[in-house]
């Protein structure tokens, strides 16, 4: 939460019409400290705030579990959102269902915490899509990688003689999670567990998987293939460092997402049609030639960066308009259920399906 609120005081020390008037977290000091640098009235449980009357949008920004819930307790409330990815844990399918309905039926207005959504690129290339510039859309490649076991290495321990009390609620912190002990790892470096994260499928994909999902206007896919595991970093860590998923579209349209915390080498990203391939790259966007000539027949330049400042001005336009916001939740739906059927593919070593009739994931 952090990294927004600094986003937050910089819009408003530039005229944004916001102001940060409440925070909350179960862990006193975190709640303190966030109170103190805002200026915010401080809460430990969330569904106080959202009785605030002041309050009138919501950032989430909590452990993976709690995001989808948070959510559709501050749309109940007639709250408009900003969530942190992923939507949900990748066990929760049916929560993620819920707030799709529920967002939907109350017009909230919500946005999802990809921040590359901010890029035009995204939406420049879904444009040159619908033209035909590539023909049609046959395959997609992506992948997410940089070295590093963050789990453990980016989540430090603030206090490892922490314990559930009254500074620190153990209970909310489980939500609907299975109950373990309290352990200080646990509460402090939570990505590293299964229970409440997925690793990079859950933490990181989100990014990307977002970004192509605009540019191709991505429903729900068909089917998903999971590989990968725990490959490298044989520790305390339960999630996968190494992730690789193969999506299938009803579209006819195959996507292969690659990624592995072991290693920083990235991959090219690109679509390829029938007519042509379009890469995200040089000065934005560049197509080639379906046969492989690697000299560029056309080269597109982006119209406007952005990252997580032009996302949060985005939403706050959008709550002032009404209009959808660019990493939505109906867009984040359709990712996130790709998403879950990937990391449910690699637990249990079965090709997931969809059931489009139904919105339901078959093993």
């Amino acid at each position: 939460m952090g990294a927004h609120i600094g986003v937050l005081l910089a819009l408003q020390n530039q005229g944004h019409p916001l102001d940060i008037v409440a925070v909350q977290d179960i862990y006193t000091p975190r709640v303190e400290a966030a109170a103190q640098r805002t200026g915010g009235k401080p809460y430990r449980d969330h569904r106080e705030l959202l009785a605030d009357p002041k309050v009138n949008l919501v950032a989430i920004a909590s452990p993976d579990r709690h995001h989808a819930p948070q959510a559709i307790d501050a749309v109940l409330a007639g709250k408009d959102v900003y969530v942190e990815k992923p939507l949900t844990h990748w066990q929760q399918f049916p929560v993620l269902r819920k707030l799709a309905r529920v967002a939907e039926e109350k017009k909230a207005v919500v946005q999802v915490g990809t921040q590359r959504a901010a890029d035009s690129i995204w939406r420049q290339a879904r444009e040159l899509i619908k033209e035909g510039a590539i023909g049609k859309p046959i395959h997609a490649q992506t992948g997410f990688f940089r070295q590093g076991d963050w789990g453990e290495r980016g989540m430090p321990i603030l206090d490892p003689n922490a314990r559930p009390g009254p500074d620190l609620n153990w209970k909310a912190f489980l939500g609907d999670a299975p109950y373990r002990e309290f352990t200080v790892s646990r509460f402090f470096r939570w990505r590293m567990y299964l229970d409440y994260a997925g690793g990079p499928p859950t933490d990181l994909y989100p990014h990307i998987l977002t970004p192509l999902a605009i540019a191709l206007d991505l429903r729900f896919p068909t089917r998903v293939a999971g590989a990968g595991g725990k490959l490298y970093y044989n520790h305390e860590r339960e999630v996968p460092d190494t992730a690789n998923l193969l999506m299938d579209y009803p579209e006819g349209l195959s996507v292969a997402f690659l990624g592995t915390q072991v290693n920083g080498r990235d991959m090219e990203m690109c679509v390829r049609g029938s007519e042509a391939t379009l890469c995200f790259d040089g000065p934005g966007i560049r197509l080639f030639s379906a046969d492989g000539n690697p000299k560029p027949i056309r080269e597109v330049p982006r119209e406007q960066p952005g990252d997580l400042p032009e996302l949060w001005a985005n939403l706050l336009q959008c709550i002032r308009t009404r209009e959808t916001p660019w990493s939505d939740v109906r867009t984040q739906y359709h990712v996130q259920t790709a998403i879950i059927m990937g990391m449910l593919s690699l637990m249990e070593g079965k090709t997931a399906h969809f059931d489009s009739e139904h919105e339901a994931i078959l093993m």
